[in-house]
């Protein structure tokens, strides 16, 4: 593998299949089974999760709630969306750990870096939920900092697209698809890699991002063996 120890950062609606709200199982079980793939393979893997599919904080704040506010509610549907996504990496055979950043110790480990390292160590999954525990904060930016405690080789943005294009590929035939991407292009053309915030932490820590489609089920394997796939992201120009 070219990757031994990678994060994934999964959307939450990456979990809501095409119902437009919640979550669907049979998608929940998909994922799983390509990490389980993956897994079997000797990487050691961590998740990020949003909360999109249940609540979004950004938009409780459009409308009219108190954005701090909006932005724990959001935190605490990641952590439903953590459960389950454990739920089905279990039922695929996957030892999982749940860590969260806002205490829920009845269901979830609190997050501890060393703990966590630990459980990947063991060949354990580790989902983190709740955000990094702060409002203000995205989950790609969460993303960006667990993968930088943990000493993560990458990043991977799960999508549903096959890469980072120029413009909205569902609404541009012509649009063009980046092999490679610097992180001052990607934060200058606003291409929506994922949020500024995060793409400074992974360019101050040299930590590469490869957005794939997450719906392509060899897309995560051949990027942790390092084939061409998706878009990578990293320090260097094209």
């Amino acid at each position: 593998m070219a990757y031994a120890r990678a994060l994934l950062k999964l959307s939450g609606e990456a979990l809501m299949g095409d119902q437009g709200y919640g979550i669907d199982p049979a998608i929940v079980q998909s994922i799983a089974e390509d990490v389980a793939r993956v897994v079997a393979g000797g990487t050691q893997l961590a998740i990020v999760v949003g909360g999109g599919n249940i609540f979004r904080g950004l938009k409780g704040s459009a409308a009219g709630m108190d954005r701090a506010t909006a932005d724990y509610v959001g935190m605490l549907a990641t952590v439903m969306n953590a459960i389950t996504l454990q739920d089905g990496l279990e039922r695929a055979g996957v030892e999982t750990r749940v860590q969260t950043a806002i205490a829920m110790q009845e269901m979830a480990e609190p997050y501890i870096r060393r703990k966590a390292i630990r459980h990947l160590e063991k060949g354990r999954v580790v989902v983190f939920g709740a955000g990094c525990g702060n409002p203000f904060f995205t989950t790609d930016t969460t993303a960006a900092l667990r993968a930088a405690e943990i000493s993560a080789d990458v990043v991977f943005k799960a999508t549903k697209v096959d890469g980072v294009y120029d413009k909205d590929p569902h609404k541009n035939p012509d649009a063009k698809l980046f092999d490679h991407l610097s992180y001052i292009d990607a934060i200058n053309l606003r291409l929506e890699v994922m949020d500024s915030t995060a793409l400074s932490l992974c360019m101050d820590n040299k930590l590469p991002i490869l957005v794939l489609n997450m719906w392509d089920h060899d897309a995560l394997k051949k990027g942790l063996l390092g084939e061409q796939v998706g878009t990578l992201v990293t320090n260097q120009k094209q």
